[in-house]
């Protein structure tokens, strides 16, 4: 099978204020609006998110972002009035968490300060 492209997606109950977020989050607003009821972005990071309308499965989804430096992801969050919960340290890195306006969870990690070695 040859694969195109990959999308990662998550559940909105209200369009408008989960567009408001990402353009925020990701600092541009969407590529394109394919259909009524999705919205994405092209290459985020090398990444393709959309974010599509459907209330019974709103809050559900789980979407993982590295950013280089936690403390800077932290001053921009903040900035558009986000704060980051759950704080945690390991050998290599740093988690911490977020939540979109309908409870879909965004762990933010900040890469290993040294090669991982299992």
């Amino acid at each position: 099978m040859h694969i195109q492209a990959i999308y990662a997606a998550l559940a909105t109950a209200n369009m408008d204020r989960a567009e408001q977020f990402y353009t925020q989050l990701f600092e541009r607003r969407p590529d394109d609006r394919p259909m009524d009821g999705l919205i994405q972005w092209r290459g985020v990071a090398s990444a393709n998110i959309q974010i599509f309308h459907d209330e019974e499965h709103a809050g559900s989804g789980r979407m993982t972002v590295v950013v280089p430096k936690m403390d800077q992801a932290r001053r921009s969050l903040e900035e558009i009035g986000v704060s980051i919960v759950g704080e945690k340290q390991g050998d290599y890195g740093k988690i911490a968490q977020v939540t979109d306006p309908d409870g879909n969870l965004i762990t933010l990690a900040e890469p290993p300060s040294r090669p991982f070695h299992t």
